[in-house]
């Protein structure tokens, strides 16, 4: 069938299809924790840091998980990586529902739906790449664009199927369902154009080819690839990605985290809670427009113009105190976002070329764990010392743009815009 398919359309916008479905499940799924909260709080009598704590693990499971999948990738392509985390995923979810001890929630809903999320988030973002060059921004937009979806169907839906069924049954029809989902993706996803018979030339100059996501069949040449990444990962550019992403991302979880709270500050808090949703229409939108976008004007240039969006936004925020300006910021944060979002593999890709895709890729990815881990704690110590959000926002808005600075510094040394 795939093959057919190959015949008639290029089937690079097959691979991003499924992962638009990918990304979907992914972070619709992470971002639904919020609805199942007040139930985790009185199923399993804990404090609040306790159940939040749980998230954190996951979060920092599934972008440390990636760090040390990557090479998997490499090795074993998207297809068994992307069945691999369908299985930890739905295994997890439907365990999550059989819990009953918060050890055992731990174990389940953090650390083994963690790591499948960590194999998807791979799928995800690293596969895209290696099928597109002329319309990479454009292809990688549409596949990250399912993150908006994602949240508008899956969190709503949880909390329905909660009002009937329970949490614990909400989780073990999540599991089924969305494994489902994801075996269909798995089923149409190719590893290689060579593997479906498509023709990759229309996207590929001739002094590039598409990377086929596995090390050469000759172990010297392999060595050679990995010794390749190897220098990349130590190299300046590389390190000045990692450290810009770890900034760059530090306004997200900042806002995510922190704009409901702030809002109830200025007597508007139904204005934070409709910011988020704000963040997530207008995301998804810019990574469909952005990435084509980017295509025209320079991915790395757009990408470093977003990211200081982000920034920007976070300085506007602590002065948004009108329902209104709230709602402003959240749709300029949301922009930023987006278009940062739809790039992130193609920087790496860019930058360093696809070969190692994954292991590159997944490396850089420890920099959202670790801004994950420091930024929203660093936020709220900072507001239980001064007692206002004024120098928080300001001083993450700072780190943003410099953290968009650091990207600008990677391209110039590579040559790259």
């Amino acid at each position: 069938m795939r093959s057919r398919i190959a015949s008639r359309v290029y089937y690079g916008w097959v691979v991003a299809a499924c992962c638009f479905v990918v990304t979907g499940v992914l972070f619709g799924m992470t971002y639904s924790f919020s609805v199942f909260y007040d139930s985790l709080l009185a199923a399993f009598d804990a404090s609040p840091a306790r159940v939040s704590l749980v998230f954190g693990i996951q979060t920092f499971v599934i972008y440390v998980g990636a760090a040390l999948l990557g090479a998997a990738l490499d090795r074993f392509g998207p297809r068994r990586m992307l069945l691999a985390g369908t299985v930890l995923l739905g295994g997890g979810l439907y365990g999550t529902g059989a819990s009953d001890s918060y050890a055992a929630l731990v174990f389940t809903y953090g650390l083994v739906t963690g790591l499948g999320m960590g194999c998807l988030y791979l799928v995800a973002y690293a596969v895209v790449p290696h099928w597109f060059y002329r319309r990479r921004g454009a292809a990688t937009g549409f596949a990250s664009a399912g993150l908006g979806v994602g949240m508008l169907v899956i969190a709503p839906a949880s909390a329905e199927l909660i009002a009937r069924y329970g949490w614990r049954g909400t989780f073990r029809t999540l599991g089924v369902a969305l494994a489902a989902v994801l075996l269909v993706a798995a089923a149409l996803l190719a590893d290689a154009p060579h593997h479906v018979g498509a023709d990759p030339s229309g996207e590929f100059p001739e002094d590039r080819s598409p990377g086929d996501g596995r090390p050469a069949s000759d172990g010297g040449a392999a060595a050679t690839s990995a010794e390749r990444a190897w220098a990349t990962v130590r190299s300046p550019p590389f390190l000045l990605v990692v450290l810009g992403w770890t900034l760059i991302y530090a306004p997200l979880y900042v806002l995510v985290n922190h704009v409901v709270p702030f809002a109830a500050t200025v007597g508007a808090e139904w204005a934070g809670v409709l910011a988020i949703s704000l963040v997530g229409l207008t995301t998804s939108g810019a990574r469909l427009g952005i990435g084509v976008v980017s295509d025209r004007l320079g991915r790395i240039r757009i990408f470093v113009t977003c990211s200081a969006l982000m920034g920007v936004a976070l300085l506007a925020l602590p002065f948004a105190r009108a329902p209104l300006a709230l709602l402003a910021v959240a749709v300029l944060f949301g922009l930023g976002y987006g278009g940062n979002g739809a790039l992130l593999s193609p920087l790496v890709a860019d930058l360093f070329g696809a070969d190692r895709l994954g292991t590159l890729y997944g490396l850089a990815s420890v920099a959202f764990a670790v801004s994950g881990l420091l930024a929203s704690p660093l936020a709220s110590l900072g507001y239980g010392t001064l007692g206002t959000y004024l120098p928080v926002f300001l001083v993450t808005g700072v780190v943003g743009i410099v953290g968009a600075a650091c990207i600008e510094g990677a391209g110039r040394l590579r040559g790259v815009t």
